[in-house]
């Protein structure tokens, strides 16, 4: 990966580890699900291993991918292809997800979605209890996979969708600060799931 600074390109090695769910009559068309597995490291005597941020995120993604698999050996898999991504370098400045957007190993035309999951492990202040998340960027490029989120969380789930941070003007900015956004440049739509902040967000008890 290549980081900017100061006007100088900084070389920095990462790895996105990938993984493969063909799908059945739709397999040339590609959802891709992803989730960064860095953190911010070692810092003088302090570890930052990012139990929330991001791993929460990586184990939910392994998670979803042995359930498309498990479904695909039992004769009930997607009908589109699922790539399943951990991305390196996000807190680096989306270094990982950029890379794969700028060198993609499946067409970015036959991408359709991508869906990114970062901190879902804690609840913040606003909420009780963990039976919410908060949906950005679902009908930013595409009310039609803003329709389905919704219809299928009526349907089977029915926690709380919160749309608090996807504003356009809503002053954090997380619809361009993790993964996604490397895939909404690309106009392919997106919905980043994240369920807030806390007091150890990027902190060493993380």
């Amino acid at each position: 990966f290549i980081q900017k600074l100061l006007g100088q390109n900084k070389y920095i090695k990462g790895e996105n580890v990938l993984g493969y769910i063909e799908g059945t009559d739709l397999k040339d068309e590609l959802i891709v699900i992803t989730a960064h597995y860095d953190h911010l490291g070692k810092h003088e005597d302090k570890i930052y291993n990012g139990a929330d941020d991001d791993g929460s995120g990586t184990v939910a993604a392994m998670e979803i991918a042995e359930a498309f698999m498990i479904a695909k050996k039992g004769g009930d898999g997607p009908r589109r292809s699922v790539l399943v991504m951990a991305v390196s370098g996000e807190e680096k400045g989306l270094l990982g997800s950029k890379f794969y957007t700028d060198n993609p190993i499946y067409p970015l035309e036959n991408t359709v979605a991508n869906l990114n999951i970062d901190m879902i492990g804690r609840i913040d202040d606003w909420h009780d209890n963990g039976e919410y998340v908060y949906l950005i960027g679902s009908d930013r490029l595409s009310q039609e996979l803003h329709n389905i989120s919704e219809d299928v969380n009526f349907e089977y789930i029915g926690i709380d969708l919160d749309y608090t941070f996807n504003a356009e003007d809503d002053p954090n900015r997380y619809y361009y600060r993790s993964d996604h956004y490397n895939f909404a440049k690309n106009n392919i739509p997106v919905i980043f799931y994240f369920n807030g902040v806390h007091e150890d967000y990027h902190k060493e008890t993380d």
